[in-house]
């Protein structure tokens, strides 16, 4: 049985195909049409992102809402994870079924069961009053949902054992307390796997080759080498490079300078190298307007699809996608042919 952290990572994975595919068909959502929403994933990604109620999910009824709303930009998390926090919470509800139908309506607790079922630990845990990891660890040694050695399940076994009431046992109470878990989840899967992988998909499709941060060691700079979100085609002759990220208006100020100077870095080193800040959420316009003197490309997520294209044309000899130089060097104060006489005198 699938972890819910298993279940929600092929969840993001699926939307974000879907939400590709509506930014493909509606010219990066400004033309959204009943023809583009084939499927009721799609509505929702288009009715959740701009706020609006899912009670019809109906192609008319999601380019209807989308007509109603056009001055709000979608909001690409929250079109994303709604079909997400649905599915965790359905299979939330199935998993506490199993346990109860497992421990006799949550009177009986067998260290075989719990070994058996660690998919079901978030919930155990819960049932149990253990609100963290590190309770947890604490209480029980270390556990997760991916395995439960025995000697773990007996001692989680005699904490359920102590602490459940069975006639005490409120199902949607104990549901309700899961949602700070699958928060938990969302959030870390939004960091670690949406947007990046949505920039990848449309890089994919486009036939731009690349790597991830996590496939070279580093880009070299004139004063660091670091790494970048992506690299194309490679670091060895890069052509390009991109960074993905999201802001609140509350941190665009402090974001922005990182980014900024992370690109006078590897510009200044690689002159004919495109610049490319991929961002989402709540920038501030300013912010964005400083950030666009540096980088060549200052895009919004939702148009990644046509960015890929442009990056393919660059590479296909279209210098005009090119639009900053960058000169920046270091070099020393000193002329080495006066120390040189220094040292003779």
């Amino acid at each position: 049985m699938h972890t819910l952290y298993q279940l929600a990572d092929a969840e993001i994975r699926s939307c974000i195909e879907d939400y590709l595919a509506l930014a493909s068909a509606t010219n990066g959502f400004t033309s959204v049409t009943e023809d583009a929403i084939d499927t009721d994933r799609k509505a929702v990604i288009v009715l959740s992102g701009i706020n609006a109620s899912l009670e019809d999910i109906s192609p008319k009824a999601a380019v209807r809402e989308w007509q109603r709303r056009k001055a709000i930009p979608l909001d690409v998390e929250a079109g994303i994870t709604a079909g997400v926090y649905t599915n965790l919470r359905g299979a939330g509800v199935q998993y506490l079924e199993e346990i109860k139908a497992g421990t006799d309506g949550f009177k009986t607790w067998t260290p075989d069961f719990i070994g058996a079922n660690p998919h079901t630990l978030p919930l155990l845990q819960h049932l149990a009053g253990i609100f963290s990891k590190a309770a947890l660890i604490k209480q029980v040694g270390s556990v997760s949902d991916n395995k439960i050695s025995a000697p773990a399940a007996k001692r989680i076994a005699a904490v359920l054992e102590a602490r459940v009431h069975p006639d005490q046992v409120r199902e949607g109470e104990i549901l309700k307390r899961l949602e700070s878990t699958l928060e938990g989840i969302v959030r870390d899967l939004i960091g670690r796997v949406m947007l990046e992988s949505i920039v990848e998909s449309a890089l994919k499709d486009a036939k731009v080759p690349f790597k991830r941060e996590e496939e070279y060691s580093s880009l070299s700079g004139v004063v660091y080498d670091f790494r970048a979100d992506f690299v194309v085609p490679d670091e060895r002759k890069p052509r390009a490079f991109i960074e993905v990220r999201k802001s609140s208006s509350r941190h665009a100020s402090l974001y922005a300078k990182d980014k900024m100077f992370s690109a006078i870095n590897w510009k200044g080193r690689h002159k004919e190298m495109l610049g490319i800040l991929v961002v989402d959420g709540d920038w501030t316009a300013e912010t964005l307007r400083v950030m666009a003197k540096i980088f060549d490309y200052v895009v919004p997520l939702r148009h990644v699809n046509d960015l890929a294209k442009t990056i393919s044309e660059y590479l296909d000899g279209d210098r005009s996608k090119l639009k900053w130089l960058i000169e920046f060097s270091i070099t020393s104060a000193v002329d080495p042919a006066d120390t040189d006489n220094q040292k003779k005198t």
